[in-house]
């Protein structure tokens, strides 16, 4: 498809959602009353569920459904799930997935709390924070690739332009080929999400200690409590709402994330995570099936962090 006609179908697709809000309004303006709130709440409603029908929960179906479609022989069945559990490199995608859920989102989570308890209202905090946040406006490729930097390695006798080798060789240390040490790799890729993360965390968690009221911290300071006994027993529960979004943001994040196993490694050296592989299956091994059951099981491992964090919410409501 040309240029010319990507942009005339954007600005048919345009024209269509344009007619289409238009319509609801001309709708809803001709009922008034109790009747005319309910169709004006339907006009507006309506029209999202059927996205969402199309978009979301149509394509949702289809990608189960596919997940039972063994790719060999065409039938149906649970070979596909039955490969993902017990083939020896599935088995590490799952063991390197398990490890980024629960490593980066309380890395993340913990170094972000604990730097905005730091710099709570000192003179450099707004400098302090900025440099801190700064990663999170960085796309996921491109912190991937100043960390591929970070880690970059040369042989001995020439020059390290990778910032940690070149650290080693200064004190004498013999360069190390740091994406390609197994199992220690994974660990260096998670660096990079809880780098990035870390500044998301901070700022939530920072807006949260300074919702905190003055004249709880001032009783605190009167009871002659110190500063780990004020952060256990004041700050931290009244922040456990946002701790809580915040483990669960991340963690949800963290489940999808790609970009950077792709750009660093592209899953290789044991490195691979379920999103990645579903990615392989799907384009490089022509495996749709298994790639959908990849893709069913990463929704799965989703929903109990969605529901924990309903429910916490709820509790805190």
């Amino acid at each position: 498809m040309s240029t010319p006609e990507k942009l005339g179908l954007m600005l048919f697709a345009i024209a269509i959602f344009a007619v289409v809000f238009i319509g609801i309004l001309l709708l809803a303006a001709r009922f008034s009353g109790r009747t005319g709130e309910r169709i004006q709440a339907a006009s507006f409603v309506l029209p999202t569920l059927l996205f969402i029908l199309v978009g979301l929960i149509y394509p949702a179906l289809l990608t189960i459904r596919d997940s039972f479609k063994e790719d060999a022989g065409g039938g149906f069945g649970l070979a596909n799930y039955v490969d993902i559990f017990t083939q020896e490199q599935n088995l590490i995608v799952l063991r390197n997935t398990a490890l980024w859920v629960i490593l980066v989102p309380v890395l993340a989570t913990g170094i972000g709390l604990l730097y905005a308890l730091v710099v709570d209202r000192t003179p450099w905090e707004k400098v302090a924070k900025a440099l801190v946040f700064l990663p999170m406006a960085i796309s996921m490729v491109g912190a991937s690739i100043i960390w591929k930097f970070v880690y970059e390695y040369k042989p001995s006798f020439r020059d390290q332009i990778g910032v940690l080798n070149a650290v080693l060789k200064t004190v004498g240390i013999e360069p190390k080929q740091f994406l390609l040490d197994v199992p220690m790799n994974t660990f260096y890729l998670i660096i990079v999400m809880v780098w990035i993360q870390a500044g998301f965390a901070m700022t939530i968690l920072s807006a949260a200690i300074k919702a905190i009221p003055d004249d709880i911290i001032e009783a605190s300071q009167l009871d002659g409590v110190n500063p780990v006994q004020r952060f256990r027993y004041v700050t931290m529960p009244a922040i456990r709402p946002a701790v809580v979004v915040v483990l669960t943001t991340i963690g949800i994040g963290t489940l999808k994330v790609f970009d950077i196993v792709r750009t660093m490694t592209g899953g290789q050296y044991e490195t691979s995570i379920i999103a990645n592989e579903f990615y392989d299956a799907f384009f490089r091994y022509n495996r749709p099936g298994l790639a959908a059951a990849f893709a069913v099981l990463l929704f799965l491992l989703v929903i109990p962090i969605v529901t924990y964090n309903v429910i916490q919410m709820r509790k805190d409501a």
